[in-house]
């Protein structure tokens, strides 16, 4: 087995540090399931109804659509992918003060202000985390590094349930009912201010310094990201494709280069998968699961404190099967990966659907256990497609010069499918119950097919290579890279010298 290379080593610790930033927006997730259930919160909120809690999850996501249309790509294409990310992580920051300190008669809008707020700054993070690793990744490696992306968010998630339930054991007084949850939902403040206090020293992406005419750091960016990978003659080489790919939409869109993914086809073929992609993503019924898995529990039968610990569970298990997904996107491919996943997720809910038919009101104690496990098979299902694939996908196939917009305003068609799955579960699962688990399945059972016909594969090829990709899937011919070849480089880039 060949020893790791300087730029083996940079990658993984690059690519792991932007997963800090992938850690508080799991976390604000995470986290939020247990604080909608916590007993303080409830007091201070008022009467909570299933259409309130869902206004309180969906709201955050139209922060997170705002954000992707009007700013994150705006502040990643103007200032860089790292300040970007610095904007987005004090951003979190604000909107989490207005969230702990919500109290009184106005702690409702203040919840609202400050879910608002969150999800402008999460949508920052969450374009510019995995905008970084695939533009500092080699062609053949990128789906592992962007899906650390997805690693740092489902370890957030994870965190977020077990301090949820390390919470419920501080009930020893009122004032600890009332600050718990406070507290809980501040812990997020301490990656916020690691991840702050890095990123200015770290290098920008080498595109990026490009597009912008910063030819000498670029070069200085990509020689310390290569080095004991490539040689000399190799990193210039992609220098100079990287150049050529920026120069040619440059000339080809002068004046608005973002308007591209509209008028020119081959990007519109693009932008409508990536953004699709996004959306089903959410529609699977993802984001319910990330929200509502406490009180799903709940109805099982299962007291608050043992559904926090089950969600802590079915959270830590699912960054092992991400880091399985990290090790298997390159050599299976997007297409597989996202196909596999869907298959577990549509069964996920078929099962859970049809138990609750035949068992109605949680009559069957064997049965409750059967839906708990296939929840966890959903969850798993989950990571190893849709979770880390939609933005291994989206962050790889547009050129640098509309990569940002091209990554934002696909991830925002993922917040509107967001913010209809939170206000439809708990008003579905309040009034029709578990028949909602079949809509899902069937969201699930469709996106199969769609991916299958419609999303051309994207494994192994560079950045710089996606032109020629999506020309010939728009012709209807895809070439498909041979998984026991070697990964395609660059266009005229060399093979890795062997270190």
């Amino acid at each position: 087995m060949a020893l790791a290379t300087k730029a083996d080593i940079r990658l993984h610790l690059l690519c792991i540090f932007f997963a800090l930033g992938s850690f508080t927006w799991g976390y604000n997730v995470g986290i939020l399931s247990s604080v909608l259930v916590h007993p303080g919160f409830i007091q201070t909120m008022g009467h909570l109804t299933p259409s309130r809690k869902g206004v309180i999850t969906a709201i955050y996501y139209l922060g997170t659509w705002l954000s992707y249309v009007f700013i994150s790509h705006a502040t990643s294409d103007r200032f860089g992918r790292r300040y970007a990310a610095l904007a987005g992580v004090l951003t979190v920051a604000v909107g989490n003060a207005f969230e702990c300190g919500a109290t009184g008669s106005g702690a409702y809008a203040m919840m609202i202000v400050g879910r608002v707020i969150s999800g402008v700054g999460v949508g920052m993070l969450s374009t510019s985390v995995p905008l970084y690793q695939s533009e500092v990744s080699p062609a053949g490696k990128r789906g592992k590094y962007v899906v650390l992306n997805h690693v740092g968010f489902v370890a957030g998630l994870a965190c977020g349930f077990w301090v949820g339930y390390a919470v419920t054991f501080w009930n020893s007084s009122d004032y600890a009912i009332y600050v718990s949850w406070r507290v809980s939902l501040a812990v997020v403040l301490v990656p916020c201010f690691i991840f702050g206090i890095g990123l200015p020293f770290i290098p920008e992406t080498p595109r990026w310094l490009i597009e912008h005419s910063h030819h000498d750091a670029a070069r200085k960016s990509l020689s310390w990201l290569r080095e004991g990978s490539f040689s000399s003659d190799e990193i210039e080489s992609e220098l100079a494709s990287i150049r050529e790919d920026v120069d040619a939409h440059r000339a080809a869109f002068p004046s608005s280069s973002w308007l591209s993914l509209f008028t020119d086809r081959s990007l519109f073929k693009r932008l409508w998968r990536a953004s699709l992609l996004q959306f089903m993503a959410q529609m699977c019924g993802a984001t319910a699961m990330k929200y509502y898995l406490p009180t799903l529990f709940a109805r099982l039968g299962l007291p608050t404190r043992v559904t926090l610990m089950a969600g802590g569970i079915e959270s830590t298990l699912k960054i092992g099967m991400t880091v399985i997904e990290m090790l298997l996107i390159d050599r299976l491919g997007r297409r597989v990966t996202l196909t596999a996943g869907c298959v577990a997720m549509g069964f996920g809910m078929l099962i859970n659907g049809a138990l609750g038919q035949v068992y109605p009101d949680n009559t069957d104690k064997g049965a409750d256990v059967v839906c708990i496990v296939f929840i966890f098979i959903y969850a798993l299902g989950y990571s190893m497609g849709f979770g880390p694939s939609a933005w291994v996908y989206g962050s790889e196939i547009f050129p640098t010069s509309v990569r940002a917009r091209g990554l934002n305003l696909s991830a925002s068609a993922g917040a509107i499918g967001s913010i209809v799955v939170a206000q439809v579960w708990p008003v579905g699962i309040d009034t029709i119950g578990s028949n909602i688990y079949f809509f899902f399945m069937a969201v699930n059972f469709i996106c199969i097919p769609i991916i299958v016909v419609f999303y051309p594969e994207t494994k192994g090829r560079a950045l710089e290579d996606m032109d020629l990709l999506f020309n010939k899937a728009a012709g209807g011919e895809v070439e498909e890279v041979d998984e026991q070849t070697e990964p395609v480089l660059p266009k005229s880039v060399g093979r890795p010298s062997q270190s």
